[in-house]
Parts: C-alpha cells; structure tokens; sequence
C-alpha cells in the first residue's frame, strides 16, 4: 500500500557547489549520466514503497552483508580524509564539526556552510540509533561525505527526489561490493523512512543487503532519469 499525498513535485534545487562537483571528479568519481540529469531525478513511489519494504523486511544484521560493509567503510574513510584534507595537499579543505544537534533546518543552510568549506553534521551518538556494524566515528564519517558527495553535488535536497539524486550520485565514489552498503543506508533508510515511517523518523539502522536490483544505479535509476533529458544510458 503507498502512502497517500506524496508530492510529486521536485524538491528545491539550487547550484551544485563547483568546488565539490569538481572535487568527484578528481577522486575518481565513475559518473554514469550527465551533471544535468541529476536535476531531474525523481523515486517512483511504487519502487520507493518496494525499497522501504525490502530494507524494514530484513534482519537487524547479516554476516553477508559484511565484506560489504567493510569495503563501504574503507572507502568511505577515504572520502572523508580526501574531503577534510588541506587544500594545497589535495584535499577540499572541509572543516567538520561533529554536534549534538540537528544543525540544519533545511538543506539551503546545510549548502551555504559547504560553500564556505565548512560543514555540521549531528552526531550519530546522540540519535539513539546505533549502527550493528559502523562505529558512532564511522557513521559520523558517513553522513558528513554524504551530505556533500551526494547533496552538495547535485543541488538537491532531502526530500525523496532529492535523496534519490544523491544516493545516484554518490554511488559514483563506490565500487561495485561497497555500493551493496551504500544502497542500504541510503535508499533502504530514507524510502523507509518517507514511506512506512511518517517521514519524520529513521527506522533501525541494519547491516544487510537489499536486492541486488536497488542498488544497480543504471537499471533503477539513470534510466529512468536519463529517458526525460533523451540522454542515452551507458552500456
């Protein structure tokens, strides 16, 4: 069953941050479709619905799911070290500040920070949901090179388009086994929360594998994306 009054409309867009859209490039981003096709992403409510309902139908953890995760939390420490690393040594120059609070009301203030290098992301200790394989650090680490790999580069937001377009692009920055975790944090997590949770709420964090279909960006998404533009998708 889908939840009634899902907007249909794009979220927000702003400009992407260059420096950061840039900065993917440079990190070795495998991009599969064109910096304007992010603009026009948009999650099918009835795939969104079967995600959430494949990511909350799944155990707390699985041990095959871990050689994914490992290789997600490998990749995803070098991002952030890539991310915070100083300017003239290659890095971004991104300052992080780990807070006990939601930082931001809405991803407007979240940019205008990233835009000044500089960057709040709320701590994974103060949410009362522990991840069963990422430590509270690792987590941390994650949502700071999400919020600017996934939003920042793509000008969209944290509506279920906006998210969408994020996880798409940030996909990008991972092979293809860290991708499988990616997948399940991101698209797993936001679909349940904005489809069976409210909106308002995350459900349990998991250490699984969703299908191998929802985290494969050129049969879920870029199609989908890429077939308004008439960009040809990749072979």
């Amino acid at each position: 069953m889908l939840v009634s009054g899902l907007p249909n409309t794009l979220s927000p867009r702003f400009p992407p941050v260059a420096y950061v859209r840039h900065g993917t490039a440079r990190y070795g981003s495998t991009d599969i479709t064109t910096p304007q096709a992010y603009a026009r992403v948009r999650l099918d409510p009835v795939v969104g619905a079967a995600i959430a309902d494949a990511y909350l139908a799944a155990p707390i953890r699985d041990d095959r799911a871990y050689p994914a995760y490992a290789a997600f939390c490998r990749e995803t420490v070098r991002q952030y070290h890539f991310m915070v690393g100083r300017a003239e040594f290659g890095g971004l120059g991104v300052e992080v500040r780990v807070v006990d609070v939601d930082p931001y009301p809405d991803v407007a203030s979240m940019v205008d920070d990233v835009r000044r290098r500089r960057l709040k992301v709320w701590a994974s200790a103060a949410s009362g949901n522990p991840h069963p394989f990422l430590g509270d650090g690792e987590n941390d680490m994650f949502r700071a090179v999400h919020d600017v790999f996934g939003h920042a580069a793509t000008g969209r937001g944290f509506d279920r388009h906006g998210e969408e377009a994020a996880w798409l692009k940030h996909a990008t920055m991972y092979s293809p086994l860290a991708r499988r975790a990616l997948a399940t944090e991101t698209r797993g997590q936001n679909c349940a929360r904005i489809f069976r949770c409210g909106g308002d709420r995350f459900p349990e964090q998991k250490a699984v594998l969703l299908p191998r279909l929802f985290s494969d960006p050129r049969s879920v998404s870029v199609r989908r994306a890429d077939a308004e533009l008439g960009v040809r998708t990749p072979r």
